[in-house]
């Protein structure tokens, strides 16, 4: 880490300096830009894979200081979801990044992010209650409100995103656009396992069995690319393709199978103009998700 004498020191076999509290991280940050510098930020839950790192690259390739955050946010987990499971490890995932070269890693505690008696929420109305919104209400309210509050400590220029969280990138657009706030989306393409599966850092739930059957999401994408590269052009079709696929798998428990519109996420009928095909499914104790962008059809 260069420039940051002011951190503290996480102890262990990692020597990253950690922020942990909001004054700290919005002086380090602010510090930081001075110069005119661009600053980006990955947003994390930590338990980070190599799709993880893929953004952590684009934010140095893109930015002269890159921070990144480490925060299980309790808000986008629903009451009986795995929120006290979910994988956390922090030493080895701030070694990581200090591999990666961040300069700067904000990981608060819960009480940080959320002083008692917080009642204050961002939601986009309408886009949070589709796909992932309609299985796990709540879910995007709590992923628009701690990103808007990490991008108010951290004032990066640019926040980078996995095209995975496909529907969260497209919310998170939206509440950049209404509320002005002036920082720029990218969205990174899918980082995937040799066999295709998207890496996902709830994938460690797996056993060897649920790992070889949770390839079914990308299968069925698959086949719905392999329809529209034929010529197929009608959801319903594509959607009854990929359905099929998920039925190759009686282990597996399919969420949704929906083909939208990227910038609303309502159905469209017809994909000639281009669409998003998101597939969420139960595998074991996960819920993984997928997708593919179809593009605009030529001729």
């Amino acid at each position: 880490m260069s420039g940051l004498g002011a951190l503290s020191d996480l102890g262990g076999e990692s020597s990253v300096n950690t922020l942990r509290t909001i004054s700290e991280m919005r002086a380090t940050s602010r510090a930081a830009r001075q110069g005119g510098k661009r600053l980006g930020l990955v947003p994390t839950m930590g338990a980070l894979h190599e799709g993880h790192l893929s953004l952590v690259r684009a934010a140095r390739a893109q930015c002269d200081v890159v921070a990144a955050s480490i925060f299980v946010n309790p808000t986008q987990f629903g009451p009986s979801e795995d929120f006290e499971k979910y994988p956390r490890a922090l030493e080895r995932d701030c070694a990581l990044l200090e591999r990666e070269s961040v300069d700067l890693v904000f990981a608060p505690s819960v009480e940080e992010m959320y002083p008692a008696g917080a009642v204050t929420w961002v939601a986009v109305e309408g886009l949070s209650e589709r796909l992932c919104g309609r299985s796990r209400p709540g879910h995007f309210r709590g992923v628009t409100t701690v990103v808007a509050k990490l991008f108010h400590m951290v004032e990066p220029d640019a926040a980078f995103f996995g095209q995975k969280d496909a529907a969260q990138c497209t919310i998170l657009r939206k509440m950049v656009r209404d509320l002005d706030m002036g920082v720029e989306i990218v969205v990174c393409p899918i980082v995937r396992e040799a066999d295709g599966l998207a890496m996902s850092s709830r994938n460690a739930y797996l056993s060897p069995a649920e790992r070889a059957s949770a390839t079914v999401l990308y299968r069925a994408l698959g086949r719905v690319q392999a329809r529209w590269e034929k010529g197929e052009r009608h959801s319903a079709r594509l959607i009854d393709a990929a359905q099929r696929i998920f039925l190759e798998e009686p282990e597996v428990r399919l969420d949704y199978v929906e083909i939208v519109d990227n910038d609303t996420l309502e159905p469209v009928a017809d994909v000639a103009r281009g669409a998003l095909v998101a597939v969420a499914a139960h595998v074991g104790p996960a819920r993984l998700i997928d997708n593919l962008i179809l593009p605009t059809a030529k001729g």
